[in-house]
């Protein structure tokens, strides 16, 4: 048995100009943490001819026989598509398993993508670094399988921690904000999230999105300019141990998501966000894309109290999470012999 798993993240700010059609074109920044909530991968051998593939998030199986070409469609795409990049063709299963429901903006489709690729890189004896974890999930994600994404989800679930990521047309380069353990503590006391109950398909609002900035469109374009300066401030507040301005940062990135595509927010969602403001949170956001999931806020403690109890009066339930440090790992292996592979290329 080989058990891999990658963090889901938070993303602070700069969330949106991650994706080519900003960044290509005007440069892209995020201020992220990953969070002490994963998805594994559980992978075991058998002497079968065939693949399967299990997801208790989708509940959906998948059992691929060598005899016939495979059919790469539907809610196991992903995982398929990386199996057949790393060629295995010997008997094999896998289970997948997140520990935050699906569709909820805390990045789980990529954090799939680089758990999946950090344990078929073990398996196959693939050395990879992180950076070449979270460059093939991209790939896979945006080139292979055309998802209307961003980058910062593979690569804050690569290389865990909290971080600065500068997006480019030649690369992606992390710089990784080591606060004092004191003042990382504090910050991460302040950060609440709140379960809406509710999922949702991200790729519209991201498709839309893409669209207005490939065409130019002045508000949206401009609006991207604003949550990339937040992310430049807070990577600069953070340098200098500075963490009392997230608040206002996560509102104004608030303001300007809004404007970024129809689908972000609802009035539910302005409902829940201003009774948290009334009740003492600086600031917050819908994680994510938008439109539903978790809900981030900013609170200094003393409020936090009357915040989780106005928001439970909503029907909004609060998720306790500590930052983490990790990133993907394995953190099992007991596999007696290799995965037998087809000659493919790895690089």
């Amino acid at each position: 048995m080989l058990i891999a798993r990658a963090p889901l993240r938070l993303s602070l700010a700069g969330g949106g100009t991650d994706l080519e059609a900003y960044y290509a074109k005007y440069g892209g920044a995020v201020v992220s943490t990953s969070i002490d909530k994963y998805f594994y991968v559980i992978l075991t051998f058998n002497d079968s001819n065939h693949i399967q593939v299990s997801s208790s998030d989708y509940r959906t199986f998948y059992r691929h026989s060598f005899e016939g070409p495979p059919i790469w469609d539907g809610d196991l795409n992903l995982p398929k598509v990386i199996i057949e990049h790393f060629g295995v063709w010997t008997g094999l299963s896998l289970f997948l398993a997140s520990q935050v429901p699906p569709g909820t903006g805390l990045g789980s489709s990529s954090t799939v993508a680089v758990a999946l690729i950090k344990a078929m890189s073990v398996l196959c004896n693939v050395r990879m670094n992180r950076q070449e974890v979270a460059d093939l999930a991209c790939e896979v994600e945006i080139d292979r399988l055309k998802m209307p994404i961003g980058k910062q989800d593979q690569y804050a679930a690569s290389f865990g921690g909290l971080n600065f990521i500068q997006f480019n047309p030649d690369g992606v380069v992390v710089e990784p904000l080591r606060l004092p353990d004191e003042l990382q503590a504090e910050l991460e006391s302040r950060l609440m999230l709140f379960f809406t109950g509710r999922s949702r398909d991200s790729a519209q609002i991201l498709g839309e999105q893409k669209r207005s900035s490939e065409r130019n469109r002045a508000g949206v374009i401009e609006a991207l300019h604003v949550i990339k300066s937040m992310a430049i401030a807070l990577r600069n507040d953070l340098i200098r141990g500075e963490i009392d301005s997230l608040g206002d940062y996560l509102h104004q990135s608030w303001l300007a998501k809004r404007q970024l595509a129809s689908g972000i927010t609802d009035p539910w969602i302005d409902q829940w966000y201003q009774v948290a403001r009334d009740a003492g949170a600086r600031g917050g956001k819908i994680a994510g894309a938008g439109g539903g999931g978790f809900l981030l806020l900013y609170s200094e403690r003393q409020y936090q109290d009357q915040v989780t109890e106005a928001l439970r009066a909503q029907g909004l339930h609060r998720m306790d999470f500590r930052f983490e440090s990790g990133g993907a790992m394995v953190i099992v292996n007991t596999l007696l012999r290799k995965a037998r592979v087809a000659a493919v290329t790895h690089g």
